[in-house]
């Protein structure tokens, strides 16, 4: 195991269990009590535990990963707005990857039954509300289920996406700036998001402007990788101007 699994693995567990010990977790991993200390001290150093005699508390930071529904209910007027943009970036016929977001979601439920699309997912969520669609070719990709986001991951989610070469992917983000680039809490969703951004040639952000200047645990790529931003007008039109500075096109609705 690297260190960046079993630091993220070590965050996991002060999560749930609200706290963790240094010899346990040495023993857990099978490496040194030092080993494990300089894993908290990096996971100190970037907000995400505090440390304590003998071991760390969860820090409580933006980095917590909310689950679906709290998901679906955050800026949801905002998310509707991008989606319903997003809609004029489908090719009119071809393929499409939709990535595991809330927003993305939305763009599948918004997609109109005369569409006529090979759509490749690894959410769940998504499937279910394109499985019916008349007009869908859908595929599913499979892997490991995580719970929260109720997204696939792991070897499988990898080497499917390994094996297509998608128009457009409708890419989502827990948070995406110009100093950290796109980012996710967790390592094992950041592997499959970096995967379907290497197999699309169109990469669309659908973000809600919340997302700006967040920064969580797990990079997955530059603002550069990104063609087209959708995003509200809660970004300011300067920071929009940055990013197109950059490369990136951005819609605010």
């Amino acid at each position: 195991m690297y260190a960046p699994e079993r630091q993220q693995e070590i965050l996991r567990l002060a999560r749930d269990g609200g706290r963790v010990d240094v010899l346990s977790l040495a023993e857990e991993f099978q490496v040194t009590a030092e080993t494990i200390r300089r894993d908290l001290k990096a996971l100190d150093r970037a907000g995400l535990v505090r440390r304590v005699h003998g071991g760390a508390i969860p820090a409580g930071r933006l980095d917590f990963e909310p689950d679906l529904a709290e998901r679906e209910g955050t800026a949801a007027d905002e998310k509707d707005r991008i989606a319903h943009a997003a809609l004029a970036e489908l090719p009119a016929e071809g393929s499409v990857i939709l990535d595991a977001g809330s927003t993305v979601s939305r763009l599948a439920t918004a997609l109109p039954l005369e569409s006529e699309l090979t759509v490749v997912t690894h959410s769940l969520p998504t499937a279910a509300r394109l499985a019916d669609h008349p007009g869908v070719q859908l595929h599913l990709v499979g892997g490991r289920i995580r719970h929260r986001t109720r997204a696939a991951v792991d070897a499988w989610s990898l080497r499917a996406y390994g094996e297509i070469r998608a128009d457009v992917l409708f890419l989502a983000a827990n948070g995406f700036s110009a100093e950290a680039g796109l980012t996710t809490p967790d390592l094992a969703e950041a592997s499959v998001k970096r995967a379907t951004v290497a197999a699309a040639r169109r990469v669309v952000l659908l973000a809600d402007s919340g997302k700006w200047g967040q920064e969580h645990f797990a990079r997955f790529g530059d603002l550069a990788d990104v063609d087209l931003l959708i995003t509200d007008t809660g970004l300011a039109p300067e920071d929009a101007a940055a990013i197109e500075a950059g490369g990136t096109e951005v819609v605010r609705v």
